[in-house]
């Protein structure tokens, strides 16, 4: 297996990128990770620690968080993110992962990488926390504003793939993101798409709300990136604001110090549950090849998360399992 990584994006690149994919290298000799980025910055990095089985792809351009994703993609052909999304192309990569910008990496995807035969939208896939542990996998979260129920069809045939070959769920619950669980609940796009889904070949349960979601209400959730980003960036702030809150409570005095003390191991379980750094990334399905979004602000754990999932994908031949799936192959 070889991965590559975009050493250069990301809110902490190239450091902890690069201390993220060393550590990922120690871990899994197995597989070959593609450091692409500016080696005279990664270089002095590793401190003349460089596994045998970490290699460096040298290029100078760089895209930034600022940048106009679809200028940038088309103009910098020699930036990293851009790089690595051609190694994956031309299929001197099996997956490629990056911590930089968003849209950039979804232009990349479409413009570099190349869509699957029958997919309209890629989605982006992330997991949600839940209270068990088992997280939800939900899409989209931001790949496409606006969206058709055909493509909320393909987001959970691909969905449900995802959790069958990577996660080992053999019939993953799929649920409608809405706002009541009623069959004729929603606006136009969803009332429409609940149709489609019942007629799918995966395990429909019908409409679920988005105050059910930590609980696990289903294994696959489906919206629109417009919806489905809104109720991200609300269940982040939710729960940072909590973390937060907490934090100067259990500080007030004294006895809510030794509160504290007493709480920590299960406050610190609470966080972990929060933490996207456990996460590692969130694949772009429905391109021609893995591509991994990792958080902007990914540190080497959430690095090294992200590789172990790539790897997974790739052992469970997750892009051929959706191009047969969508083909009907």
């Amino acid at each position: 297996m070889r991965i590559a990584i975009d050493a250069m994006g990301g809110d902490h690149a190239p450091g902890l990128i690069v201390q993220g994919a060393v550590e990922a290298a120690k871990e899994w000799p197995d597989t070959e990770l593609l450091l692409v980025g500016d080696t005279v910055v990664i270089e002095p990095l590793l401190q003349g620690q460089k596994p045998a089985n970490l290699q460096l792809h040298h290029t100078d351009e760089v895209i930034g968080a600022d940048d106009e994703p679809v200028k940038a993609v088309r103009r910098k052909k020699g930036a990293s993110m851009v790089v690595a999304g051609q190694l994956v192309r031309e299929k001197q990569a099996d997956a490629m992962l990056s911590a930089g910008n968003t849209g950039a990496l979804m232009t990349t995807g479409l413009l570099v990488v190349g869509r699957l035969d029958g997919i309209e939208r890629p989605a982006l896939a992330p997991m949600l926390p839940t209270m068990d542990d088992i997280g939800v996998l939900a899409l989209d979260l931001g790949a496409n504003m606006d969206a058709k129920p055909e493509h909320l069809l393909q987001y959970a045939i691909m969905g449900s793939i995802y959790r069958s070959k990577v996660h080992g769920m053999e019939k993953p619950r799929v649920g409608l993101l809405n706002v009541g669980t009623e069959e004729k609940k929603g606006n136009e796009l969803t009332k429409a798409a609940y149709d489609l889904l019942a007629d799918a070949p995966i395990n429909f349960i019908g409409n679920v709300e988005s105050r059910d979601i930590l609980q696990r209400s289903c294994d696959v959730l489906i919206c629109d990136g417009f919806a489905g980003n809104i109720m991200l960036k609300s269940m982040e702030g939710t729960a940072g604001s909590l973390l937060n809150y907490l934090k100067d409570a259990f500080g007030e005095s004294m006895m809510t110090k030794l509160a504290a003390a007493i709480m920590l191991p299960r406050l610190r379980k609470l966080k972990k549950k929060m933490d996207y750094k456990e996460h590692g990334s969130a694949p772009l399905l429905g391109l021609n090849g893995l591509v991994m979004k990792c958080h902007g602000s990914s540190d080497a754990l959430a690095v090294k998360s992200a590789v172990r999932q790539a790897r997974t994908a790739i052992q469970g031949q997750l892009t051929e399992s959706i191009a047969a799936e969508i083909s009907g192959k």
